[in-house]
């Protein structure tokens, strides 16, 4: 018995291997929809790649969503709803033009921007304080990107601009999920989505549409059930792992994305991405490792001392 693991310790060790395990899944779902959104882009406009990514959706929500509906009905804060799914929306559609024109590497390593944004939103709209770690963070983000755009090297791509004005458009969705999830179940948040950005997709794509063909309904699938597993996994993820571990993390996805890219479509490995990346990827991460170690000092903890009686 004196080689018993102290029982406490197990659920720990389940939830932190659960959440592993919940991340790689996100992580694969994420290169799945990019692979499939380029390859819907290349017979199609992307206006209908998002058409259908939401149309997919639909269909799975409609397959195992049934309990939620009850709170749909009551449309509590559909105005938030509409305008979080409209910036959504619109940062989408600049990230498939990325994931269409860029490496795949190059887009995934621009979007770790997102934390920066996110302190920025929540500093100007709901009043949180921009400490001097985030200043911090957001000036290493900043020349994060200069590395791997390269200013002065040639002349740069305007997608990655773009990409970068998507990670700021994802940014303020999640200060406007945060808001609703005063309110909203995550279920209720993720179906408003596929609500609003359906009809959304559909309006847009009526304005340059293409023939579809029945070979690009695999890629339907693969970028729609892509889209939620990818969202579902990351929230998943998040019950049970910290930010300060979800992050390192979820940062694999650059070059998950640079050897998927070398791979399918013959694109270089770029070591300036990976270096650029890595910037951003530890001026977050050394604000979220700061922040909590201050939320520790300033929390008393509730279990007493390993050595106490």
């Amino acid at each position: 018995m004196a080689n018993a693991a102290p029982l406490p310790d197990a659920p720990a060790r389940s939830a932190f291997g659960y959440g592993l395990l919940w991340m790689g899944l996100s992580m694969a779902s994420f290169i799945a929809m990019s692979v499939g959104s380029r390859e819907l882009a290349a017979t199609l406009s992307i206006r209908q790649v998002l058409f259908f990514r939401a149309l997919v959706g639909l269909v799975v929500i409609l397959a195992v969503g049934r309990a939620i509906w009850p709170e749909i009905r009551q449309m509590a804060q559909l105005r938030l709803h509409l305008l979080r799914n409209i910036v959504h929306f619109t940062a989408q559609y600049f990230w498939t033009v990325g994931i269409v024109l860029l490496p795949l590497a190059s887009v995934f390593a621009l979007e770790f921007t997102m934390p920066i944004w996110v302190a920025l939103f929540a500093w100007l709209m709901l009043g949180e304080r921009l400490s001097r770690r985030r200043v911090a963070a957001t000036i290493g983000g900043f020349l994060g990107v200069l590395v791997i755009v390269r200013p002065g090297v040639g002349m740069i791509d305007p997608a990655a601009g773009l990409v970068l004005v998507a990670a700021a458009g994802y940014g303020l969705s999640l200060i406007l999920v945060k808001r609703l999830t005063g309110h909203a179940s995550p279920g209720a948040i993720v179906v408003w989505m596929i609500l609003i950005q359906l009809p959304l997709g559909l309006i847009a794509a009526l304005t340059d549409w293409r023939p579809v063909h029945l070979t690009d309904v695999p890629w339907m699938v693969l970028a729609g059930v892509g889209a939620l597993a990818a969202h579902y996994g990351q929230a998943q993820a998040l019950k049970r792992l910290e930010a300060s571990v979800v992050i390192p993390i979820d940062f694999l996805r650059v070059p998950l994305a640079a050897v998927t890219g070398f791979y399918l479509y013959g694109e270089a490995i770029d070591i300036w991405v990976f270096l650029g990346g890595g910037i951003i990827l530890l001026s977050n991460l050394q604000a979220v490792l700061a922040e909590r170690r201050q939320k520790a000092r300033a929390t008393p903890s509730a279990h007493p001392p390993a050595d106490a009686p």
